[in-house]
This record gives structure tokens, sequence and C-alpha cells, in this order.
């Protein structure tokens, strides 16, 4: 199939993806009395005495906001609020699908961190969860970073923590396939994004020591001219043997690779150079650093991409929605490292280690064990940490 062009097609057919239903009848005059005036009146009033009610009396308790400004839509770059609305609307449909959550888009007008902010914090009161989509680094961590500050409900950036999550998720499997430890292992990273900085920050809390990420320029390490704000902060933490050099420089001798970067930035000569047993997570979409078979051809023993023709896709739709579902389950006033990592090892179980092989690392995105493994996991993980509202 040509996807783009059926895609297309179906999107004029469609002229949205979403609608609005309502849940309540308004045939009768009793009908209109109950679920609007002079009915309506009584809840507004419970609500004016005890803002908490309104996730009893209102549809928030089930809500998300899926904001944007198009700063950084899919591989498309910077194109716009209203031309990143597909992409959100679509967000949007896979939150109700896969989580039984609703959800709106929000595309903002604005580039403008502050504006952004004060946009979306004004409007929380609406809503029981925000999920963040397709913003542009560094500056997603900056509006991540004030709107927990200022909302009193999840705030959650899926390009970011979504990615980690469920690349820590793979690699937990693939670590056994291959016999290694989190600990004792040599990752390499190309790109330092968003997705790669969040995926290095969460397998740092999980126990690895030995990182070295890349970008554009080549390796990231302390006192490197250039560097962001946030490639700074991870180059005091990460590359403690200050290496130096391109990609190819820097894999030799690694166990695993982590591509969040643009297709063909691996060659198989580099896979050759790993360590025994590589482990390949090539997730640049919808073209990866390296093929599977050619990294497979080059040594390589596991290989996941974002794709879902091939075995292992790194895909979010595993994680946001049982995330989103156990938080709003519990009433979260945050999702938390604790809740993140609850979710990995939760999506990670849902293979068992019968199951477990070289192609079978990752559930697949319609795996209807992993909604309800992921919530459960995030609603505990929520209430032994304390975030639990319920």
């Amino acid at each position: 199939m040509d996807y783009a062009k059926e895609s297309l097609k179906k999107h004029y057919e469609w002229n949205g993806k979403l609608e609005v239903v309502p849940k309540v009848p308004v045939a009768t005059k009793e009908d209109l009395a109950l679920a609007y005036t002079p009915g309506v009146a009584q809840p507004c009033l419970e609500i004016q005495k005890d803002i908490d009610k309104s996730y009893e009396l209102t549809g928030r308790n089930n809500l998300v906001a899926v904001v944007t400004d198009g700063t950084a839509v899919l591989g498309l770059g910077d194109i716009g609020p209203e031309a990143g609305m597909p992409v959100m609307e679509g967000k949007c449909v896979l939150f109700k699908a896969f989580g039984g959550v609703n959800a709106v888009p929000l595309c903002i007008r604005s580039k403008d961190v502050d504006e952004i902010v004060n946009t979306v914090a004004l409007l929380a009161g609406s809503f029981g969860g925000i999920n963040l989509e397709d913003i542009s680094a560094p500056r997603c961590f900056e509006i991540e970073e004030k709107l927990k500050k200022r909302c009193d409900i999840p705030v959650f950036h899926d390009d970011q923590h979504g990615t980690a999550i469920i690349t820590l998720a793979g690699l937990i499997n693939a670590l056994k396939v291959v016999g290694k430890k989190l600990d004792e292992i040599t990752v390499v990273t190309s790109g330092a994004g968003a997705a790669g900085t969040a995926i290095i920050k969460l397998l740092m809390q999980m126990g690895l020591k030995d990182v070295i990420m890349t970008d554009r320029k080549g390796a990231i390490y302390e006192s490197r001219e250039g560097l962001n704000p946030v490639k700074e902060e991870m180059a005091k933490i990460s590359n403690r043997r200050m290496k130096k050099g391109s990609l190819a420089d820097v894999i030799q001798g690694a166990d695993v690779f982590i591509g969040v970067s643009a297709p063909g930035t691996l060659t198989p000569d580099m896979v050759r150079t790993m360590a025994k047993d590589p482990i390949i997570f090539a997730c640049a979409n919808p073209t990866p650093e390296i093929f599977p078979d050619d990294a497979k051809a080059a040594g390589a023993a596991v290989v996941a991409t974002g794709r879902s023709d091939f075995p292992n896709q790194v895909n979010n739709v595993l994680a946001f929605p049982g995330i989103f579902r156990g938080a709003l389950d519990v009433r979260a006033s945050e999702i938390n490292e604790e809740m993140k990592i609850a979710a990995a090892y939760a999506i990670a179980g849902v293979i068992t280690d019968d199951e477990i092989n070289a192609e079978n690392i990752l559930p697949q995105a319609y795996d209807p064990r992993v909604r309800e493994a992921v919530a459960k996991a995030v609603a505990d993980a929520a209430r032994k940490t304390g975030v639990a509202r319920i």
C-alpha cells in the first residue's frame, strides 16, 4: 500500500479523526433540566465548595490534553501547529483505543516557552492530565519543568519519557537474550535531543554506568564547544572516559547502540567493531539508522526499530495510554520516576521468560495484556510514592 497516498485520501474522507458524543440524553424537557439549566447549578455549587469534586461531577477525571506547538512533528520538523493537528488527533485516537482515555488536541500558535506554559497552566483545571507532544528540544525540557511546577495534574512529554520507558523495557529483555547486565555494558547513542537525553537518564538511574552520547558533531564530552545547557548537563554525567571523535570512533567495543537520530547513521562496518552479540536499537522513523537485515549480517544479536514491519517495534503506544490510565485511575498529581520504571518493567514482563528471544523482546502494540499491566503497575507505584489522591 502507498500509505502516504491512501492516508491523505482517508483524511479527506474523515474530515477529522475525533468527534464529541454526548453521554446523556437531551430528548425531553426533563433531560434538559437535568443536564443543563436549572439542575446543573447544583454540581457547580458543589465544585465551588470543593474543587476536587470536579473529578466526580465532570469528565475531567478521564480527560487529557495533547499539547503541541508544531515545532518537531514526526520527522517533518517545524511545520506549525495547524499542520501538526493530524498527528495530535491521531494521538488522541490512540489514547482512547489503547487506554480508554478521552483526549483533545491543543495546538498552540506560539514558540515562546512562557506563553505556552501559561496557556496550558490556565487550562489545566479542565483536564486530568497533560501530554506534551512534538515540541522541539531544548525548549521542550523547559516547558515540561515549568508546567510541572504550575500544575497539580500529571505533565508527561511522551517524546522523552514514553520513548525512554519503551527502550528500557526492550533493553531489559534484550540483555536477557545475550546474557549481559545493565551495569556492566557500554552504551553508545546517536541523537542527544529530547528522546536521547531521557533514555540515558532513565538507563543511568537503573544502573547503567558507561555511556557515550553522540550528536551530529560526534561524541559529547565535558568542555566540548557549542553544547547547549541540556547537553552540558549530560556531558557531566556521561562519557567519563572523555572519548572524542565520531560515532564510528566511539562505538568500537560497545555492547549497545541506541539511535534516535537519522537514517543511515549506523553502518555495518561500525556494527562489526562492537562487542560480541551487540544490541541495536535503531529507532529513527520511518527509515532507521540501520536496517535489521544489515545489522544482523554484521553480527548484531538483537535489533529493534520504530517500525511495525520489523520485529521488536519500539512503539510509544505500549506506554502512554496505560501510564495515563493508571495515573488517572488514582488521580495522581504527577507521573514520577518510580511510575515510569514500573511501566517499563510491566511492559517487559508481558513477554514471559519462555517467550523471550531475539525477535520477541517487546509485546505487540495490540497485545491486550499491555494496558492492564501498565495501568496497574503505574497506579500501584503512584500509591507507594504518595502521589495518588484516591
